[in-house]
């Protein structure tokens, strides 16, 4: 049994290969082909197609060798189609017509006005800083088209190496040899304590001081799980978790409930039954940044949006600029923003 499926997988495999080699083969001869049958004329189709008459001759004769089939009666340069011919040539006319749309489409994503950008970001970047750039980006570019990915950080870049994704927005900033990625900007982490709590009348807190707590947090995996018990263990403990999710705000509301307390970014909109503790040491960030494959050429839309990107250093999260997430006790620079997580 096992040696007659390890036949099949062989037989399955020279197939696709011959059937390759026969794609290889036909595929160039197809336009010349469906010219001939249109015309049924060898030096009118020569004309329309710009090649020398011979040349065309040659490759109707090479085509039917291949197939093994007659698909013209011929009489002089006049031809016929015969009834193979005819079977052929609607399925060229349709292999023709796919890939006549398939170049226009991607002629169209390229186009420097109505091209496309395939851009991914982190789930909880998306009330506010995310739509926040798109219009700043599309005031000067308002015909470009965005194919969106909404994800957390891990399976955004593997959507960059496969080619789904052109740029991400992701936390923290991956160390890969094949990825590129820039720091656009950091928020600051907070305590996130319910408004009962024993912690709750303070406004700073170090984060030892939270050493006895139960923690929520985001699932293994996650960056800003990641960041957590990094900055956990150098506060000096581990963090006891009674519940680990998969979205930020679930948290915040987890913490209202009593559940815990937990590591966040603050919220793009106040929720009640929480207070958020500036933690003073250590010192409690994630930064946020743009990725993309080392390497990759970019068409020019992907390449504007990508300096655009570029352009917003420091300036990425809209309370950065010291609207009402701004601490007022951080330095100008050190912002707030859009409550965040990634993986």
């Amino acid at each position: 049994m096992t040696h007659q499926h390890s036949s099949e997988g062989r037989m399955s495999t020279n197939r696709y290969e011959e059937d390759m080699a026969v794609t290889t083969l036909l595929a160039p001869r197809l336009a010349y082909f469906a010219a001939v049958a249109r015309h049924e004329h060898v030096t009118r189709a020569a004309q329309e197609l710009g090649v020398p008459q011979s040349t065309l001759s040659r490759a109707m004769v090479r085509l039917e060798e291949d197939l093994g089939i007659t698909l013209f009666a011929r009489k002089g340069r006049t031809v016929a189609l015969t009834t193979a011919g005819r079977t052929f040539l609607a399925s060229a006319e349709q292999a023709l017509a796919e890939i006549a749309r398939a170049a226009g489409s991607v002629q169209q994503d390229a186009d420097p006005a109505y091209g496309k950008v395939a851009f991914g970001f982190l789930h909880t970047l998306g009330p506010e800083t995310v739509p926040g750039l798109i219009r700043a980006f599309r005031a000067d570019h308002p015909r470009v088209r965005f194919s969106l990915v909404q994800n957390y950080g891990e399976a955004m870049l593997e959507r960059l190496r496969t080619g789904e994704l052109d740029l991400c927005l992701t936390s923290p900033l991956p160390d890969a040899p094949d990825l590129v990625a820039r720091r656009l900007d950091e928020q600051r982490l907070r305590l996130v304590v319910p408004d009962d709590h024993r912690l709750a009348t303070r406004k700073r807190i170090r984060l030892a001081e939270a050493a006895e707590e139960t923690f929520v947090t985001l699932e293994p995996g996650y960056g800003l799980r990641r960041i957590t018990d990094d900055l956990c263990a150098e506060a000096g403990f581990t963090p006891r978790v009674a519940f680990e999710g998969e979205e930020a705000e679930t948290l915040r509301g987890l913490v209202a409930a009593g559940l815990g307390v937990a590591l966040l970014p603050p919220p793009a909109v106040p929720r009640p039954g929480v207070v958020e503790l500036t933690v003073t040491a250590p010192r409690a960030v994630r930064e946020i940044g743009v990725a993309w494959l080392d390497g990759h050429p970019d068409t020019p839309p992907v390449a504007e949006f990508k300096r655009f990107l570029l352009s917003r250093r420091g300036r990425l999260i809209p309370e950065l600029a010291g609207g009402p997430g701004q601490d007022p006790a951080l330095p100008s620079g050190t912002g707030a923003g859009a409550a965040a997580e990634s993986k």
